[in-house]
């Protein structure tokens, strides 16, 4: 009876699927899933900070990321979709170490140096990076509205990053953040390019390789490797595990290969928007004129980007 009914959630699974590839780029489903992403990930820049301060920040990494490896084959298997191969499993492999593995890396370690605020208002780059690398690769055309788009949000980002900056905001800190944003981007091109595959067993692949990185890096750092005993410890783990990558990262994969990646990418300028309400809400920061005036132009910029669609080369 058990095989009988993980046999009828398979089939659901691909029907599901199958439905949703049949869906236009602007369908309703599409516009959710870009939603949710946006959301989840508007809130782990500071689940990511509190978990740093009971775990040391790349065995934090290597942890959510070896649960969320283990979730993701468990569930590929469950639902009877392969692993990538071959040409896929290349891909998936420079993704998980490009996004999970050195970016996520890197973005855990400039947690520990710079607030969550800014790490989130410096991850907002990615669009105007992947929109330069996707032109020059010949992969897509912005139009020029899309490149006013993209200067308007980055332009909100500024007025977000200069009204949140501090004296004693860490150089290295955000140096390695810029260069975590600079892979997310990079990583996005690279799944995009290769050959189209099961977004679940791609990010299981790329979950494994991500977790390889971060554990040598915490190795080679000599951080503490403290097994997660209280809520402090566990609490952040398993959110960032299952919603952060279990869910937004599979979401992320499944969209890449409907939308245009230029226009995708704008979800890294909607989280400072996210993460800016949660610093008022959680931490009681307080609300400025520049953070007003910064989320407004972000939103506007991504409101734009959305309108339009890239010329195809």
């Amino acid at each position: 009876a058990a095989g009988q009914r993980v046999v009828r959630a398979a089939r659901h699974v691909r029907e599901l699927s199958a439905t949703a590839d049949a869906r236009p780029a602007g369908s309703g489903l599409s516009l959710a899933a870009f939603v949710c992403c946006a959301a989840i990930w508007g809130s782990t820049f500071l689940v990511i900070s509190i978990g740093n301060d009971a775990l040391a920040p790349l065995w934090a990494a290597s942890l959510r990321l070896a649960l969320a490896a283990a979730l993701l084959t468990v569930i590929t298997r469950l639902t009877r979709q392969s692993l990538p191969r071959g040409a896929a499993l290349r891909t998936a492999a420079v993704y998980g170490a490009l996004n999970l593995g050195i970016g996520m890396g890197l973005l855990y370690w400039g947690e520990t140096r710079v607030s969550s605020g800014i790490t989130a208002v410096t991850y907002a780059t990615i669009p105007l990076t992947t929109m330069i690398a996707a032109s020059a690769l010949g992969m897509e055309r912005p139009t020029p509205v899309q490149w006013l788009a993209a200067w308007l949000a980055l332009g909100g980002v500024g007025v977000l990053f200069l009204g949140q900056l501090h004296d004693r905001t860490s150089i290295p800190g955000l140096a390695a953040v810029l260069l975590g944003a600079l892979c997310a981007a990079c990583s996005g091109i690279a799944l995009k390019r290769g050959p189209r595959q099961s977004a679940l067993g791609a990010n299981a692949i790329a979950a494994w390789v991500g977790f390889a990185v971060c554990l040598a890096g915490s190795f080679g750092l000599r951080e503490h490797h403290v097994i997660p005993s209280n809520a402090a410890q566990t609490l952040p783990l398993l959110y960032l595990a299952v919603a952060g990558s279990c869910v937004a990262f599979v979401l992320y994969t499944w969209l890449l290969q409907r939308w245009p990646v230029t226009r995708l990418s704008f979800i890294a300028v909607v989280t400072p928007v996210i993460a800016t309400v949660l610093g008022v809400v959680v931490r009681h920061e307080p609300v400025t004129r520049a953070s007003l005036t910064g989320s407004a132009l972000v939103l506007g910029g991504v409101l734009l980007m959305m309108a339009q669609r890239p010329a195809a080369r």
